[in-house]
C-alpha cells in the first residue's frame, strides 16, 4: 500500500510538471497522510538535515572547480594535447574526443560540463573536418559519460552520502571502469567511421607534442593530486574537492593567466546556481527518504525480489533494466536520492557488495542522461553540435549500446571493479 502510494504522489506530481525536489516533498506528505503521522517538524528537520552534511560540501568545491578550469584555460589545454597525440590517426579527432574525455573526467566530474566544453570546441572542428555532425556530437555525449565514474564524480558523492558507503572507495572503485568505458567507445568508434571520408590532420613533431605536453602539465598534474591524496589518505573527498578548487583558481590566475578577477564573480554565480539545484535535491530526498524506511517500502521491495536473491548476478540485471528504463524520465541525481535508500537493503540483504552495486548503479543512472526525453547530456550534446534530438539520436546509439554493454560486462566479471578497488585501497 505504502509503495503504491509514494510511486502515485511522485509521479503525479511529475507529470504536473512540478519541479523533482518538490515532487519528493510531495511523495513524503503523501506518505505521512497515508500512515497518520503528518508533522510539520518532520518535513522541516528532515529538509534541514538532508543539507546539513559534510561529505555533500565536496559538490559546491567540485562544481566550482569546473567552472574555474573552463574559464582558466585548463579545457583547452587538455585538447590541444590530446590533438597532439592522437590528432594525425585516421578518424583522429574522435579518438581525440575519447581521450580528452578521460582527462577531463579526472577534473570536473559532472557529464553535462564536460559534454558542453568539449563539444562547443570539438563539434565544429569535427564537422569542418568532413565528420558526420550527428555521429560526432553522438560520440561527445557518449565520452561525458566517462566523467561521472573516473573519479573525482559528483553522483558517486550523492550515493556515498545517500547510501552511507565510503566516497574514497567509489571514487577508487570507478578508475578502471572508466578506462573499461573508454575502450569500448574506441572500439565502436573505430567501427563505425570505417567508411567515412574526412581530412586527417598532419602527425605533429616531438617537438610539438612536447610542447602541447608541458602546456597541458598544470592541467594534467590534477587528476593525479585528487586520486594520490586519495588513496595515501592525505585528505578525504571534500577536502580534495577544496584542494581541486583552490588548484584551479591559482593555475588559472598565476600561471595560465587566462581567468581575470573581474570573471570570478561571474563563474562563482554559475557555481552557485547548480549547487543550489543540487543541494536543495538532497535536502528533499531526505524527506522522502526517511519516510521510505518508516514505511518499510525496502522491506516490500525486498519480498517482491525475493525469488531471485539467491542469484547476484540476476538480481543486478533486474535493478540495471529498471534504472535504465526510470532513467529515461528522470536526471541522475533524483534517480540516485530516490532508490537508493530502496534498493539498499535488497542489495545488502543479497550479499552484493555496496561499494561494487554503487559503481553500477552510478554507472547505469548516468547511462539515463544518453536516452530521450530527458537525457541531460544528450540536450546539451545537442545544442552545442546545433541539431535536433532525433538527430543526435542516430548518431548516439552506437556508443549508447557500447556502454550498456560495459554495464553487463562488469555485472559478469565483478572482479573487474573488486580486484583494483582492493589494490587501490590497501
Amino acid at each position: 500500500m505504502t509503495l503504491a502510494v509514494f510511486i502515485i504522489f511522485l509521479l503525479g506530481a511529475m507529470a504536473l510538471g512540478i519541479p523533482i525536489a518538490f515532487a519528493l516533498i510531495i511523495s513524503g506528505i503523501g506518505l505521512m497522510l497515508a500512515m497518520g503521522i503528518f508533522d510539520t517538524q518532520i518535513l522541516a528537520s528532515n529538509l534541514i538535515q538532508g543539507a546539513d552534511n559534510f561529505p555533500l560540501m565536496a559538490i559546491p568545491f567540485f562544481i566550482l572547480a569546473g567552472e574555474l578550469m573552463n574559464a582558466g584555460g585548463i579545457s583547452k589545454r587538455i585538447i590541444n594535447f590530446a590533438m597532439a597525440c592522437v590528432g594525425h590517426v585516421r578518424g583522429g579527432l574522435g579518438y581525440v574526443a575519447i581521450m580528452a574525455s578521460v582527462l577531463f573526467a579526472g577534473l570536473s566530474g559532472s557529464a553535462v560540463a564536460d559534454t558542453a566544453a568539449l563539444g562547443a570546441i570539438l563539434i565544429p572542428m569535427m564537422v569542418s573536418q568532413g565528420y558526420n555532425r550527428n555521429r560526432s556530437a553522438g560520440l561527445i555525449a557518449a565520452g561525458g559519460i566517462i566523467a561521472p565514474i573516473i573519479p573525482p564524480s559528483i553522483p558517486m558523492i550523492v550515493f556515498g552520502v545517500t547510501a552511507g558507503v565510503s566516497i574514497t572507495k567509489l571514487f577508487m572503485a570507478g578508475i578502471v571502469p572508466g578506462l573499461i568505458l573508454a575502450v569500448f567507445l574506441t572500439i565502436t568508434w573505430t567501427i563505425v567511421v570505417r567508411k567515412e571520408k574526412m581530412e586527417s590532420k598532419p602527425r605533429k613533431s616531438g617537438k610539438e607534442i612536447l610542447k602541447a605536453t608541458i602546456s597541458a602539465f598544470w592541467a594534467l598534474l590534477l587528476p593525479v593530486i585528487i586520486i594520490g591524496g586519495l588513496r595515501g589518505g592525505i585528505f578525504t573527498p571534500t577536502e580534495a574537492a577544496a584542494v581541486a578548487a583552490f588548484y584551479a583558481l591559482f593555475v588559472g590566475l598565476v600561471i595560465y593567466r587566462e581567468l581575470k578577477f573581474a570573471q570570478l564573480y561571474e563563474v562563482l554565480v554559475a557555481a552557485a546556481k547548480t549547487t543550489s539545484v543540487v543541494m536543495l535535491l538532497a535536502a528533499a530526498a531526505m524527506v522522502s527518504g526517511w519516510l521510505i524506511t518508516v514505511a518499510n517500502i525496502p522491506g516490500q521491495l525486498t519480498g517482491i525480489l525475493e525469488p531471485f536473491m539467491h542469484n547476484q548476478t540476476l538480481l543486478l540485471i533486474i535493478i540495471v533494466f529498471i534504472v535504465l528504463i526510470i532513467g529515461t524520465s528522470m536526471d541522475v541525481t533524483p534517480t540516485i536520492l530516490i532508490l537508493t535508500p530502496v534498493l539498499m537493503p535488497v542489495v545488502i540483504s543479497a550479499g552484493i557488495d555496496p561499494v561494487y552495486f554503487g559503481l553500477i548503479f552510478v554507472l547505469t543512472t548516468c547511462i539515463g542522461l544518453l536516452t530521450p526525453p530527458v537525457g541531460t547530456v544528450l540536450n546539451v550534446a545537442a545544442g552545442v553540435g546545433k541539431i535536433g534530438i532525433d538527430d543526435i539520436v542516430k548518431g548516439v546509439w552506437p556508443f549508447l549500446l557500447a556502454e550498456v554493454i560495459v554495464v553487463f560486462v562488469l555485472i559478469m566479471f565483478p572482479s573487474l571493479v573488486l580486484v583494483p578497488l582492493e589494490w587501490f585501497t590497501k
